[in-house]
């Protein structure tokens, strides 16, 4: 199905939005594989069966721009578990030691040419662009453009105001593999990525780093207004069996730093800290967003003083709900893992945006979310 014909398909609409989180995106691999067999035997279809032809519109931030980018291209979730095994170790790949000090931990080189290769290895197109028809669903990608201080979130949506053809400098023109690398350009983790844009007189360069140093990197509620609000050219309808949004995260740590002393908060300190503080909040604010707007039918408590708001229909914000919303994450303190049922893993192997060497670790905590997956909550939303 093309993106036309999924602007013009009738039925409820289906969306998806994926957490940034560095190698912890195996472990929504493991949720995702989750959803995509359940999905396969309820819908009676075979393993051709892709979540691309279930969801709508795809989002995802720095790894979770990686992950919807290889489903929007019609990806099976064990391909796109392959893909991260087996070329993760290389996609981090360590700088010098001075060069880790004072600029970034990792080469970007190798994580870029392994986008570029599965990118075009799918869409069949040495360069393909944000406006490839090899996407089967919209497609939206949260960065930050360093250049104008400014989120940006950027779809393959055709009818969007950048996006127009008659533009010199539409963005549909631009290298997917490029926008994706940029998602991914954590501060202090790896290089920012440079993208020209073609002018009338002349081109011009932004810098653009990870996106999940913005508000998006729980990209959930913004995929929903990309969806919906006017300015954003698709307005589909509203209601809780007229939309599902589903929300995959890489975890949290509420305790990482409880150990943390005030003379330890030094310059490198917050230099290496800051993305993962912002990472945290943003995915919060997003997933209370959505149980306040949509009607949560998954997720654990936000805090202690509102709760899990699953199955909320009463007085608020939006009466009735706007979407149906399921959030699926995990809390990776030592007391988070112990309830998961997975007590020997050590959660310092698995806080870590960078963990390659404990990638089994993380495959084992998805697979203990995946574990919260009820097809029953997808009902209404099975054609």
């Amino acid at each position: 199905m093309s993106i036309r014909e999924k602007k013009l398909k009738e039925g409820p609409r289906k969306l998806l939005a994926l957490d940034g989180g560095g190698i912890r995106g195996v472990m929504t691999l493991e949720v995702l594989d989750k959803i995509e067999n359940q999905l396969q035997n309820s819908l009676g279809r075979d393993d051709k069966f892709v979540l691309a032809d279930y969801f709508d519109y795809i989002g995802g931030t720095s790894t979770g721009a990686i992950i919807a980018t290889c489903l929007s291209l019609g990806m099976r979730v064990d391909a796109i578990r392959k893909f991260y095994i087996d070329s993760g170790p290389a996609m981090f790949d360590k700088t010098n030691l001075l060069r880790r000090y004072l600029l970034n931990k990792f080469h970007d080189e190798k994580l870029a040419a392994k986008l570029r290769e599965v990118i075009a290895e799918r869409a069949s197109e040495a360069e393909a662009t944000l406006g490839t028809d090899a996407l089967r669903t919209y497609l939206l990608l949260i960065l930050r453009n360093a250049t104008t201080d400014s989120p940006w979130p950027i779809s393959n949506n055709p009818d969007a105001k950048y996006n127009n053809p008659d533009r010199e400098d539409s963005n549909l023109n631009l290298p997917l593999w490029r926008l994706v690398r940029a998602s991914t350009a954590a501060p202090t983790y790896f290089p920012p990525e440079v993208i020209t844009f073609p002018g009338k007189e002349k081109s011009y360069e932004f810098i653009f780093v990870d996106g999940g140093v913005t508000m998006y990197n729980n990209p959930a509620f913004q995929l929903f207004l990309m969806a919906t609000l006017k300015a954003y050219k698709l307005e589909w309808p509203t209601g809780e069996d007229k939309m599902l949004l589903v929300s995959i995260g890489t975890g949290i740590a509420a305790d990482a730093n409880k150990d943390l002393t005030p003379d330890q908060m030094n310059i490198v300190y917050n230099a290496t800290s800051l993305p993962s503080a912002f990472m945290f909040a943003a995915a919060n604010e997003q997933d209370f967003l959505c149980r306040a707007f949509g009607k949560c039918l998954s997720g654990a408590p936000l805090d202690r003083e509102v709760g899990d708001m699953k199955g909320e229909t009463g007085k608020g914000p939006a009466s009735p709900k706007l979407f149906t919303y399921m959030r699926y994450n995990a809390d990776l303190s030592r007391d988070g893992l112990t309830l998961l049922g997975l007590p020997k893993v050590d959660p310092a192997c698995v806080q870590q945006l960078d963990s390659v060497a404990h990638i089994k670790d993380l495959q084992e905590v998805g697979r203990a979310i995946a574990k919260e997956v009820n097809i029953a909550h997808f009902a209404g939303f099975l054609q």
